[in-house]
């Protein structure tokens, strides 16, 4: 909203402010590289979104003015709760229930006793006033997200920002805006899934946002409302001002600040050609995963949010690869109830009957969200992943319990993380037998012969494969930290991260390992890393035998078109080829080359 505009009354979003920002001169145009977050491409003038910051200062209170003050947290808290309502009912109305469930989260945190009851404890004892209070004890858990170092417990942590800011601008009775009158680009700092949706009711082409990534709800909810997003790009509201023109590829993450005709020409050709490219996926969403002479592939989805699987069904997978049951724990000081577990456990193994969901047990720890924190020199090499929970046998039998317990329709598998041996193994298949016995004891029905697999993230299982496979039904291959073990480089890491390879020879050859050393003894291996869903490793992993492939759902339909494009005959001779390549630039070109001549129509254009 320009700073000369009057802000009408609303509701829903926070003031933009935008007087008092520097701006650099603008260039004729300016090509910027950033993180795809929704596909699809936008043209069209922008429109800065700026969020200002609910300013908190601490004041200290009459004990006199103690029940004022109450009375002031519990009526921005009541306002803060009616915006959510007509945000979770606008969602629905426009999304469906599933993605709605991103605003009954933002309420359940409304309605927890436990923190509203300490909020109005510390008014009492403390005697501050109420903005000071609601800051301090929710930027606790927002401060703790915000500091992991993956990026699904960071765009959670936004979230919990989102809330905090709405309950702090109640109490300050600050006038908010939410309309403007033409067809814009929004480009902000930061948007939140409520800022997307509510910005959704004008003509909004696409989102350009600095912060943020694929997972944060912003971009689950542009890609539901299917408008193009890019995120990630640095600095980029301090570029450009309202009105300019801008390009916008959701599929690329490319951005063009102020193009020439020739560039919004090079953009329009892009459009043509994605659209043709995508026309055709649309239909392979019910037909199999199947090479061209028969050779049946599992491709199934990976998925963190109970509100992905509508989309995943819609994508046509074959099951969920992978439910990153660690979400459970975002927000938490305790782990949840093995009832709380059930509930999302059993959501899932009904929505996906009769295909299959594999749950892989709490993966916390070294980069990922725990409900207490712990400090460590090297997280990815401590205390993570299935030693957690070994440690914690309590907890883990409470969570075996919870996933047996929605095995009664026979569709629901295990799946034991950041193994590293065969003692881990046996231990936490005790485990599950003691969960059993357990149920049985109690009458509780469960699918006694549940299939039990391991990732095969660490070096030391990989060379272990042909043991644990002995003891186990499936193995499936996470690449993202496999490969950051095995060549020692932290992806995360700037300085670092462009040596990390996934085509790096040595990590083709230890697939090979894994996937030849776990069908000697007649398992099943998959695969639910990156590498996955990467188009260009697809023909490749095909070749070296994988069984599976879990994805993130948006990608099915052109994995799927791939596999059915070739023979796996073929493939394997690929694969033969790739294995004899001293580097990676050899490897990828290489692949590039051979799906190009293999599946012309089946790779988008780059």
């Amino acid at each position: 909203m320009n700073a000369r505009e009057k802000p009408a009354e609303c509701p829903l979003l926070p003031c933009c402010d935008n007087q008092n920002m520097e701006r650099t001169p603008a260039p004729q145009e300016t090509r910027l590289k950033g993180i795809p977050a929704s596909p699809g491409i936008a043209s069209g003038p922008l429109r800065l979104f700026w969020k200002r910051a609910p300013v908190v200062e601490e004041r200290s209170l009459d004990p006199s003015a103690i029940k004022k003050e109450d009375e002031r947290l519990e009526k921005a808290v009541a306002r803060s709760k009616k915006e959510l309502g007509k945000i979770l009912t606008f969602a629905q109305q426009k999304l469906g229930d599933a993605e709605a469930k991103i605003f009954e989260a933002q309420l359940m945190i409304l309605d927890d006793p436990v923190l509203l009851d300490s909020i109005r404890r510390r008014i009492r004892t403390e005697q501050k006033n109420a903005e000071f209070i609601v800051y301090d004890e929710i930027e606790k858990y927002h401060r703790i997200m915000a500091a992991a170092r993956d990026e699904y417990t960071r765009e959670r942590a936004m979230d919990v920002e989102d809330l905090r800011n709405r309950i702090l601008r109640n109490l300050q009775e600050e006038k908010l805006i939410s309309r403007f009158d033409s067809a814009s680009i929004i480009v902000s700092q930061n948007l939140s899934a409520s800022d997307a949706l509510i910005l959704s009711r004008n003509e909004v082409l696409g989102y350009l946002i600095e912060i943020g990534g694929v997972t944060s709800h912003c971009a689950l909810l542009a890609r539901a409302l299917k408008i193009p997003a890019v995120v990630g790009i640095h600095h980029v509201a301090s570029m450009v001002h309202d009105g300019d023109v801008l390009l916008l590829d959701g599929y690329r993450g490319d951005v063009v600040l102020r193009p020439s005709p020739e560039t919004v020409k090079e953009f329009e050709e892009r459009r043509v050609k994605y659209e043709a490219f995508e026309r055709p996926l649309a239909g392979l969403r019910r037909r199999k995963a199947e090479t061209a002479d028969g050779r049946r592939i599992e491709l199934a989805a990976n998925i963190e949010l109970e509100e992905e699987v509508d989309f995943t069904r819609f994508q046509g997978a074959d099951g969920i690869g992978l439910y990153r049951s660690e979400t459970l724990l975002l927000g938490k000081e305790v782990f949840p109830s093995e009832k709380e577990q059930v509930a999302v456990y059993r959501m899932l193994a009904d929505a996906m009957h009769p295909k299959p969901v594999t749950i892989r047990t709490f993966d916390i720890g070294g980069d990922k969200m725990m409900a207490h924190a712990i400090r460590e020199n090297n997280p990815f090499l401590g205390w993570r992943g299935i030693r957690v929970m070994l440690d914690k046998p309590d907890l883990f039998r409470d969570q075996l319990r919870a996933i047996l317990r929605a095995s009664a329709r026979k569709n629901v598998r295990v799946m034991f993380p950041m193994i590293s041996g065969i003692k881990e193994v046996r231990r936490a298949k005790e485990l599950l037998r003691e969960a059993m016995e357990q149920l049985e004891h109690k009458g509780e029905p469960f699918d006694p012969k549940i299939q039990v697999g391991v990732m095969i993230e660490v070096p030391a299982a990989a060379v272990l494969a042909e043991d644990i496979a002995t003891e186990v039904d499936f193995l499936s291959i996470g690449t993202n930290d496999l490969i950051q073990y095995l060549i020692a480089v932290d992806r995360s890491n700037e300085v670092v991260s462009a040596l990390y390879q996934e085509f790096h020879p040595a990590v083709v050859r230890f697939l090979r390992r894994i996937i030849e050393r776990g069908k000697a003894h007649n398992v099943k291996v998959g695969m639910c890393g990156e590498m996955a869903g990467d188009p260009l490793a697809t023909i490749l992993l095909l070749g070296l035998g994988l069984d599976e492939f879990s994805v993130t759902p948006k990608v099915i339909p052109e994995i799927k078109r791939i596999i059915r494009s070739v023979r796996f005959a073929d493939a394997r001779k690929v694969a033969e080829r790739v294995l004899k390549f001293q580097t990676e630039e050899e490897i990828k070109e290489f692949l590039s080359r051979k799906i190009r001549e293999m599946v012309p129509d089946a790779v988008r254009e780059e």
